[in-house]
């Protein structure tokens, strides 16, 4: 019985061709072999699982093949086979990783010289090379420099910022992207069909979103599901071989967020954690899906093709409906910082149930980002129309006694009698809820620039005097602030602003603080009528 042998290893592949998601690498290779404008060097990086030690392997048999067919290996002759077998001395491929000292590289650098016994070519393969030395780099360069017409290097890397640039000079580079998800779906579904697994098209997405762009990573998690499944693998049976939280669960743990009902939130995720659900898995799926719903919130057209398949489209789209872009950033920073925390925290449960219970309770936060989260929510909805004043607010209006104003004097109206006072009209009281200051400072300042945002300073010496008159909000100030403050464009932001906090739609004025505070508008006309006729009138201010 012959051992088993893991599906990426099975399933490498064999010619450029078979690379998946290279397609710009692979083409050029394949010119350059037919061409024969071979360089002597080359540099291959990306991140892991992209196929850089799989096409430098089929590099090095594509320029020792005996029948090359478009630039690819034949697969078949003797030099192929032997390469493919390991048994070709003149092939070699070493690992930076535990053949990094500078003697290492000596006695690469010495058994170069000699003349391949084999085949046309010797061929260096080194992995990883950036964990070489820096000793180790200077005895490589020279023979980079300046190397016999037999040799050639294939360098891969993970990390191009530790190559030195001297190294990086002397050869081709290419870069590898992350494989797309597309990819990464057929490639599996190939797999698959080959091994007889039942694998559909939901559990090859989850697979493919999990591998973060990497085939190997894909195949690997194939393999692992597959041997627990007994090969029949859908996209709930994934995610409990894996330990995540399914899509859907994500979805609905998010929907509890958007409808701030912390009670369900916490007992779902409870009800995860006690079936063995790994939380790192867990907030990464929120946060993904927080990205989705932030593209989509903002590039609702072209997004859809951006999305990372962690919840359906039917779910996205139902979802950003219910969150404003400012809650969005607010959750994906909460998700962030609560992620980075786990490697130095134990508490990772507490840490994540905070986490969510902050998600859904904004309230819970008093800075600015929070704030703004929360006035960002209630302008959406005042922009879309559905929005109704708090029930508080409407209780509070329906209780305010109303002030009787007497008539205004028209033209056939009599003046009053001579030396008779004017009757007195109260003004309209200062009605400034508490903290309505300290709310609309903060979310003006995340509107304005520099120098206005420093004018909307918080308690306790604020450099604007807030008072909520009726309908209208009056900013006193001095003149200098009020010679940069008193702008249309200025005031409009401050009272839609302020109408989102009040939940009614109020006027914004800026004036003097110097100047004395006067009455309603209806008593300012009556004043206005009394100096107008003062040869009748006598009015005592």
């Amino acid at each position: 019985m012959s051992a088993y042998q893991a599906l990426y290893r099975k399933y490498r592949p064999q010619t450029f061709d078979d690379v998946s998601g290279q397609m710009a690498v692979t083409q050029t290779l394949k010119t350059q072999i037919v061409s024969g404008k071979m360089s002597h060097a080359y540099l291959f990086t990306g991140s892991r699982g992209t196929g850089k030690t799989s096409c430098a392997k089929i590099l090095a048999k594509a320029v020792n093949c005996l029948n090359p067919k478009d630039g690819n290996p034949c697969n078949c002759c003797e030099a192929c086979r032997a390469i493919d077998s390991g048994a070709c001395m003149d092939v070699l491929e070493i690992d930076a990783a535990s053949n990094n000292g500078v003697d290492n590289v000596r006695d690469l650098r010495d058994d170069a010289v000699y003349t391949p016994s084999q085949v046309k070519m010797r061929v260096y393969i080194i992995d990883e090379v950036h964990m070489l030395s820096i000793s180790a780099f200077n005895a490589l360069l020279k023979i980079i420099e300046e190397p016999p017409e037999h040799l050639l290097f294939i360098l891969a890397t993970t990390e191009l910022h530790k190559v030195p640039a001297t190294i990086l000079s002397r050869c081709q580079r290419f870069s590898f992207r992350r494989i797309s998800q597309e990819d990464i779906v057929e490639r599996l579904q190939y797999v698959a069909y080959q091994e007889k697994i039942d694998l559909d098209d939901g559990a090859a997405r989850v697979i493919a979103r999990m591998a973060d762009g990497g085939m190997r990573d894909a195949l690997s998690l194939l393999d692992q599901c597959a041997s627990a499944t007994n090969g029949e693998l859908s996209s709930e049976r994934v995610y409990a071989c894996l330990g995540i939280a399914g899509e859907q669960k994500a979805g609905q743990l998010m929907g509890y967020v958007a409808d701030h009902d912390a009670s369900r939130a916490l007992a779902l995720f409870n009800r995860l954690y006690a079936e063995g659900k790994d939380l790192g898995a867990l907030l990464d799926e929120l946060a993904c899906l927080t990205r989705d719903l932030l593209i989509l919130k903002t590039a609702p057209d072209s997004g859809i093709t951006m999305l990372s398949g962690v919840a359906t489209d039917t779910e996205t789209s139902r979802l950003v409906a219910k969150f404003s872009a400012g809650e969005l950033i607010r959750n994906m920073t909460l998700l962030e910082d609560t992620m980075a925390g786990f490697t130095r925290n134990a508490s990772r449960r507490l840490d994540a149930e905070l986490c969510i219970l902050t998600m859904c309770q904004p309230k819970l936060q008093l800075d600015a980002q929070g704030i703004n989260a929360r006035l960002t929510r209630l302008e959406e909805r005042l922009d879309s129309g559905d929005f109704a004043a708090p029930a508080k607010i409407v209780a509070s209006v329906q209780a305010e006694p109303e002030i009787e104003m007497p008539p205004m004097p028209t033209d056939e109206d009599a003046p009053p009698p001579k030396g008779e006072p004017v009757p007195q009209m109260k003004p309209q009281q200062d009605n400034t809820p508490a903290g309505f200051w300290t709310d609309l400072a903060a979310a003006v300042r995340q509107e304005l620039k520099p120098p206005l945002s420093g004018f909307f300073n918080a308690m306790p010496n604020p450099m604007i005097q807030c008072q909520l008159m009726g309908d209208r909000v009056i900013l006193r100030c001095n003149k200098f602030i009020l010679g940069e403050l008193d702008k249309p464009e200025i005031l409009a932001l401050i009272g839609r602003k302020a109408s989102v906090i009040l939940g009614r739609t109020v006027m914004v004025k800026a004036v003097d603080e110097a100047e004395k505070p006067s009455a309603n508008a209806q008593m300012e006309r009556l004043m206005r009528f009394g100096r107008e006729h003062s040869d009748i009138v006598n009015i005592k201010e």
